[in-house]
């Protein structure tokens, strides 16, 4: 891995030197757009509406308009602001693990110690570890003051950007504001179903479906020299069960459960 960022965590007189990693990565298929009759890669030119010329990246700036008003902002004018300047990734506050809302995570990094001694890393992982709390922190990175949480995943510091409140739109359902009854044997049923599906979570056991299908796809035309029926690639299943809006839900839950059960005595 290559690092992408260096500065360092900072906690009241405490300055641990880190490095700074992505660390999940997309396997998606990359795919091109292309002319449908001759098979020409299509691409984007960014064309300047005043002049008509095209414009190369390292010509061209950022904006701000409002109200019929344009500013320009170039690269200089954002690299001057102190926060843009600052290397290091500030602890606001320790707080509660469950406190942080599954719904604000954002990307994910790894830290790596970045001195001779990685003791007051290990003393900072340890003290998370120990009091189960998360460190909320702020830094800047690519030009945008971000919130993140730290906490400790195996034995690396992890950082995961969250996001600000505000950018978490309220669920807000009419339908959900309706009193609603549920009866007692509902409810068992429901937990009795949660039961049989009940599992430990292995990721490993999930794969992307539509990845690995597109990816067979693709090898398929290179073998057959662009031309193959798709219904030959892939071996066809039947036909998807047809069903309609569940009326009963007494009735939904019982015919859940058994077929949870069934399969389960047939595996083993």
């Amino acid at each position: 891995m290559r690092s992408i960022w260096k500065g360092a965590l900072t906690f009241g007189l405490v300055n641990v030197p880190v490095k700074v990693y992505s660390a999940t990565e997309d396997h998606d298929v990359s795919l091109h757009q292309v002319h449908d009759e001759d098979g020409g890669r299509i691409r984007y030119k960014r064309t300047c509406e005043v002049c008509g010329e095209v414009v190369a990246y390292q010509n061209i700036d950022r904006a701000y308009e409002d109200d019929g008003q344009m500013v320009v902002l170039t690269k200089e004018d954002l690299d001057a602001l102190p926060a843009e300047r600052s290397r290091e990734i500030d602890v606001v506050e320790f707080v509660p693990t469950e406190q942080v809302d599954l719904l604000t995570l954002d990307k994910a990094y790894y830290l790596e110690p970045d001195s001779k001694s990685p003791k007051a890393y290990v003393l900072l992982r340890k003290t998370l570890e120990q009091t189960e709390r998360t460190a909320i922190v702020r830094f800047t990175l690519r030009q945008k003051t971000r919130l993140a949480a730290l906490r400790v995943r195996d034995d690396v510091l992890v950082l995961q950007t969250l996001l600000w409140a505000d950018e978490v739109r309220a669920a807000e359902f009419p339908a959900l504001d309706e009193e609603v009854k549920i009866s007692k044997k509902e409810l068992e049923l429901s937990s009795s179903l949660v039961d049989s599906y009940s599992s430990d979570f292995d990721p490993e056991s999930f794969v992307d479906e539509y990845q690995k299908e597109l990816r067979t796809l693709i090898d398929a035309k290179i073998e057959a020299g662009e031309t193959f029926d798709v219904k030959e690639t892939f071996a066809e299943e039947g036909e998807e069960e047809k069903g309609g809006e569940v009326i009963d839900l007494m009735e939904a839950l019982k015919a859940s459960v058994e077929r949870s059960r069934a399969k389960k005595k047939d595996a083993g």
